[in-house]
């Protein structure tokens, strides 16, 4: 391997049908043992997981624990601390102020319980954004943390060939339903541009209602008569049916379209297609879509709750609006209606982008846990 490691993941089984028991196997490349789920639909409690970590957590130089809600982040810090193995925790955008009032009590205990502990003994914690890590060392007052932000793919390689310089070819996949690559590849029908493009999640998070609203009130205007909206993306039956019906209640159904999840070999034809992505989230711990549409010089509309919003605008590659519909309608109107500066802002995106491929990321990770491992002796 390019880089000289190896790299197990140990995760649960929750959600995956097809995968029955203790499996061990080969996933894109990667030696992973999937874990039954005894109870708890969030909790996600594992005993066999928990005794497989007792059992061997020693044998790796350093773990790299994903979320902090949930048994399977827990049962991971206590085994690492048993068996002195340093350990990082990412903590996906959770500790957050505005993702630490959902479910506000429940939360609280738990941080107060084991989540404390587990953050304050990881070796570190690894942020995404700088913004991520000064609204947590802000709201909760935890000062260590490491920056290393996502990457974007290489279209000429795969993650596991970059990151793991792997030299097999096309190694087995699992035939789980959420390998959304294997569906197949047909792009949605679009409309013709310009159009502005959503490409997320559909959560009530991500300030879609507000979207939809702004988008509406712009649309009246004859300017912007010819500009649609897609929404590209995947969530809740009864949220988005919510959605469908807000548009519908505001006659937008002709120029507002909901394509659904894109699979890897549709998405970037239709981020190349767009005139414009826009993420106008509540919260929102990155924002990889937003990398994803900069790397194909489309320019962006994020919220300021968007982690990269600092970045971005430092980088001339977009807008940032503040989370209402007033805002949006403000901040999209600037955009749609200056066709040169979509194209600067595009082109400054395209360059901003490329200080998140693979290969400069894999050796910040790299270095993040050389550096953790030194520490620990």
């Amino acid at each position: 391997m390019s880089r000289g490691h190896e790299v197990t993941i140990a995760t649960t089984r929750h959600g995956l049908s097809d995968v029955n028991g203790h499996a061990k196997r080969m996933y894109k490349g990667i030696l992973t043992h999937f874990f039954p789920v005894q109870w708890g639909e969030g909790f996600k409690y594992s005993r066999p997981f928990k005794t497989w970590l007792d059992r061997n957590v020693q044998s790796f130089d350093v773990v790299h624990i994903h979320a902090v809600f949930n048994y399977s982040s827990i049962a991971a810090s206590k085994s690492c601390r048993k068996s002195r193995v340093p350990y990082v925790v990412r903590p996906l955008g959770t500790l957050d102020p505005w993702s630490m009032k959902q479910k506000s009590f429940r939360k609280s205990l738990f941080f107060t319980l084991a989540g404390k502990r587990m953050l304050q003994s990881a070796g570190t914690v690894h942020y995404t954004a700088q913004g991520e890590f000064d609204r947590v060392k802000h709201s909760l007052g935890l000062t260590q943390g490491t920056v290393v932000p996502l990457g974007i793919e290489d279209e000429s390689k795969s993650i596991t060939d970059i990151v793991l310089g792997a030299q097999a070819s096309s190694p087995a996949r699992l035939p789980l339903r959420v390998e959304r690559e294997t569906h197949e590849a047909r792009t949605p029908a679009l409309p013709a541009p310009p159009y502005i493009l959503f490409l997320s999640r559909l959560h009530p998070k991500k300030g879609l209602e507000l979207l939809i609203k702004a988008f509406v009130a712009l649309h009246k205007n004859q300017i912007f008569s010819e500009w649609h909206l897609v929404i590209a993306g995947d969530g809740d039956r009864d949220y988005v049916d919510s959605l469908k019906r807000l548009v519908s209640l505001n006659s937008g159904d002709e120029t507002i379209h909901f394509v659904g999840w894109l699979s890897g070999d549709q998405k970037p034809e239709v981020l190349r297609k767009a005139s414009l992505l826009v993420l106008p989230s509540r919260q929102e711990n990155f924002g990889l879509c937003v990398l994803e549409a900069l790397a194909e010089e489309v320019p962006v509309v994020v919220s300021s709750e968007v982690n990269l919003a600092k970045e971005i605008a430092d980088a001339g590659a977009g807008w940032i609006s503040k989370v209402d519909v007033a805002s949006l309608v403000k901040t999209l109107s600037e955009a749609m209606i200056d066709r040169e500066q979509r194209l600067r802002r595009g082109s400054a995106g395209k360059a901003f982008s490329q200080n998140f491929t693979w290969e400069s990321i894999a050796e910040k990770l790299e270095n993040m846990y050389v550096s953790i491992v030194e520490r620990n002796g």
